[in-house]
């Protein structure tokens, strides 16, 4: 059987990238399909396989300014030659699961997200353009969801990498998913003996994780906050906060662990589609305080992981804080919060997926 796993472009290792590597694993001899490939800027396992661009890798700048090239990447994934290929994996976030497979191909797609940028949050993102942007996202936009919800009937399965996207890719495309939670390497994550008297913010620093709120509500509670990772917001936000706050930007992954595992709580106040950092603060043993919508639903148990509150304000996170504070009982030991972690493991994911995938071969 040959394979092809297409993945909308690969210029970083987050999220999406580590799923890319899980069905390397499962498949060794597979076939990448993408649009942009930076070989500096990934893994050497996925180096050491077949990457095969589409015509916007050969396009001006497009390792750096591939995003600008997206209304072309429809036609670029309609003009991939996929007729050697008996099972397809899409990575779908950009455009990934619109190539056209054999007939007698099977076509499997497992979506971190509806492309966001012309669904829900395509407001969010035309009043952040500049002004040529704005003007052209309309009519742009327009096409790629006639194109997207069409090319969601090449796909033989659908795979939602939390309920949240379950529950778009039902709104959004009118077909239901499986989901199977994203990998996530529990072991390379301990439990520490000694915690601070600090929170933690970790990740990127762009609007719609609400960092902002996070500054808001420490800067009047007062409460020690420490701020891991960069982002376009990150001088702004450095700017409004208080002597309480602390910015480390990124740091080396052995300091991400120690942060990671010596917090009182992650402080988690974007909704998001999954969100691998508290999961990974959970396999350290600590427990997170995250707003409650999202994939935080999914991974934040009340009573055992962690504290929700349920609306994006600075007087409902600090009251969420102040719940967590005062009733240690709302969170279990360290042990078990790590237990609840183990459960979204890349064993877990490699098993669940490849049953998944045998059991869309014997149907198809």
């Amino acid at each position: 059987m040959k394979v092809a796993i297409v993945h909308y472009w690969l210029v970083g290792m987050r999220g999406g990238e580590k799923v890319l590597e899980a069905f390397l694993d499962l498949y060794p001899d597979a076939v990448i399909i993408t649009h942009v490939y930076d070989p500096d800027k990934v893994s050497a396992k996925v180096r050491q396989h077949e990457v095969r661009e589409t015509f916007i890798g050969r396009l001006p700048g497009a390792k750096k300014y591939y995003q600008k090239y997206l209304p072309f990447m429809p036609l670029a994934l309609e003009l991939m030659d996929m007729q050697d290929f008996d099972l397809i994996l899409s990575s779908e976030s950009g455009p990934a699961k619109g190539i056209i497979p054999r007939p007698d191909a099977t076509h499997i797609s497992y979506c971190h997200s509806p492309m966001r940028y012309i669904w829900d949050h395509y407001h969010v993102y035309r009043a952040q353009a500049g002004r040529v942007a704005r003007l052209a996202m309309p009519f742009m936009a327009h096409k790629l969801r006639i194109w997207d919800v069409s090319t969601a009937a090449r796909v033989d399965r659908f795979v939602a990498n939390s309920s949240f996207i379950r529950q778009r890719i039902n709104k959004y495309y009118r077909r239901d998913a499986e989901v199977i939670f994203p990998p996530v390497e529990t072991e390379e994550f301990q439990i520490f003996d000694q915690v601070g008297d600090h929170y933690l913010l970790a990740g990127e620093m762009v609007s719609y994780k609400r960092a902002d709120l996070a500054i808001d509500a420490f800067n009047r509670s007062g409460r020690k906050l420490v701020v891991v990772g960069d982002g376009e917001m990150k001088e702004a936000l450095e700017r409004k906060s208080g002597e309480n706050i602390s910015f480390l930007g990124r740091v080396p992954f052995a300091e991400l662990k120690k942060q990671f595992a010596s917090c009182r709580a992650l402080i988690f106040p974007g909704e998001e589609d999954f969100g691998i950092v508290p999961v990974e603060v959970m396999a350290s043993g600590r427990p997170v305080i995250a707003f409650g919508r999202g994939g935080a639903l999914d991974t934040v148990t009340e009573g055992v992981s962690g504290v929700l509150f349920h609306e994006q304000s600075v007087d409902a996170l600090n009251a969420a804080i102040d719940r967590f504070e005062d009733n240690p009982s709302l969170v279990g030991s360290p042990q078990e919060i790590r237990a609840l972690a183990q459960g979204f493991d890349t064993l877990v994911f490699k098993k669940k997926i490849s049953q998944l995938i045998a059991k869309t071969l014997a149907d198809v």
